[in-house]
């Protein structure tokens, strides 16, 4: 059948955006909850995650108030995939007990932006130098946007 009736291409999903995951952090992040997120999704046959966006936030914290059309939030980046790749040590993943009814965005984002600086300081230092490579073809293939955008957020 060339083209499927709607009825026959039915599909089904959730919406949840990763902040909302669970997690140590104070903030749900594209890490291991994230995967099993995926799996359980799979698992319960579900074909679609709609994901809200997923770029840096701007006033409010509000995924719709965007600082950048092509950037990620990194907020949404794992401190345990960090360290899996070798950027944080245990000892700099020390969790603050946030809490786990709500994001205490006042909290959260020192502490991840915190982390962050570290694992920065850490790679600049050379640790996970198989990333090198990655990182250095990232930043050539997205200078049109990157540059810019690094600039307007160290302003």
């Amino acid at each position: 059948m060339a083209n499927p009736s709607p009825l026959q291409s039915r599909a089904s999903g959730l919406l949840l955006h990763p902040t909302s995951l669970p997690g140590p952090y104070g903030i749900g992040d594209l890490g291991p909850a994230a995967y099993r997120w995926v799996d359980t999704l799979a698992a319960a046959k579900q074909g679609w995650w709609q994901i809200l966006p997923l770029a840096p936030t701007g006033y409010a914290d509000s995924p719709y108030q965007c600082l950048s059309t092509f950037a990620g939030n990194f907020y949404l980046i794992s401190p345990d995939e960090l360290s899996r790749e070798g950027l944080l040590r245990p000892q700099d993943v020390t969790e603050n007990a946030f809490p786990a009814s709500h994001t205490d965005f006042d909290r959260v984002i020192p502490f991840k932006v915190k982390l962050l600086g570290t694992a920065w300081e850490n790679f600049k230092r050379g640790l996970a130098r198989a990333l090198r490579p990655a990182f250095e073809q990232f930043c050539h293939d997205e200078a049109a946007w990157l540059d810019d955008f690094a600039l307007f957020m160290a302003l």
